[in-house]
């Protein structure tokens, strides 16, 4: 059957512009993903292993901020993993807005993700000042890459160089995005934040409510833009990675092969120019799915299957299959 065919879902209008990714970073040296629909999972209806045999790993953490370091263990997920840093803070979890690898500067080649390296050092970034802004939209795009931490909170991960938001000097890199013309976003996914400011209408104003993260001195008056993606960060420095699932088990892997790194990366940029989102944890589960298929239908169909509620358009889908074959392949 040609791809897209009578099987696929119509995709919704793309965000085209506006980006979104959630948050990624390594903890305590295990790289970390999304909880949403883009992590990967084990098989529907098999049993977790018993506890006795799942991964008993310790990790180091600090709050950003400022704090004692604390010992944390015995997470499978990123809300247990908030859960742990909570209580060895003893602070609510939902005080944790997204965590750092081995910096407690709001880097975001730093995020916390799908895979925490061995020996990484987790940072949890806590809310700070709340703040409201009135924007006015005067370009289709505002120049923002929305992530999320993969337990609730939506929030900014770039503004781009002289875009709308960049003009807006109250906006930061990292500030979470409680709502938008008082709808509460809290519990969204990031590509559905960055489509809903695509959608809002050209020539109109609208409101932001803001939480930004808390910061230390030397933090303060810091206003990183995040706009260029460097490609090069890799997550999970130490002797390997603990990979946290949306579905099962946490499990541990060796690093990832250059083909992974490269077919990830080539993923996760379609990803931005198609969908308006950024997403390692989303992108490395479609490199799984396609690393193995023979033709793109095999692998469209593996698509729908594992993420049919994203309903990637079939252009997508072609463009991916096309740079998985070109990681190969060393391109």
């Amino acid at each position: 059957m040609p791809l897209g065919l009578g099987r696929r879902k119509k995709a919704p209008p793309l965000v085209e512009n506006e980006e979104a990714e959630p948050i990624r970073g390594s903890l305590g040296g295990v790289e970390v993903g999304g909880s949403g629909p883009g992590g990967a999972g084990l098989q529907p209806g098999l049993p977790p292993p018993p506890a006795s045999l799942r991964p008993r790993l310790v990790f180091h953490t600090q709050l950003a901020h400022g704090s004692p370091t604390g010992r944390i263990e015995g997470f499978t997920n990123v809300k247990e993993l908030y859960s742990k840093i909570a209580e060895a803070f003893k602070i609510p979890s939902a005080e944790v807005m997204f965590c750092t690898l081995n910096t407690h500067k709001v880097d975001m080649d730093k995020l916390l993700g799908g895979q925490i390296g061995l020996e990484d050092f987790i940072f949890a970034h806590t809310k700070g000042q709340r703040k409201e802004v009135e924007v006015f939209k005067s370009e289709e795009a505002l120049g923002l890459t929305i992530t999320d931490n993969g337990a609730g909170y939506a929030f900014i991960k770039r503004i781009k160089e002289g875009s709308v938001i960049d003009r807006i000097q109250v906006i930061n890199v990292g500030d979470m995005i409680e709502s938008i013309n008082g709808q509460s976003l809290v519990g969204c996914r990031h590509y559905e934040v960055a489509k809903m400011l695509k959608d809002l209408p050209k020539g109109r104003t609208f409101s932001l409510k803001l939480t930004e993260p808390r910061k230390a001195f030397d933090m303060i008056s810091q206003r990183a833009t995040g706009g260029k993606h460097s490609g090069s960060s890799q997550l999970g420095t130490g002797r390997g990675t603990l990979r946290l699932r949306a579905k099962g088990p946490a499990t541990l892997e060796e690093q990832l092969s250059a083909f992974e790194e490269r077919a990830i990366e080539k993923v996760d940029d379609l990803l931005e120019s198609y969908m308006g989102i950024r997403d390692t944890e989303l992108a490395a589960t479609m490199v799984e799915l396609g690393k193995d298929k023979r033709n793109p239908d095999e692998f469209a169909e593996a698509l729908d299957e594992r993420l049919g509620d994203f309903a990637f358009p079939d252009e997508f889908v072609f463009d991916v299959w096309g740079a998985i074959g070109d990681a190969k392949v060393g391109r």
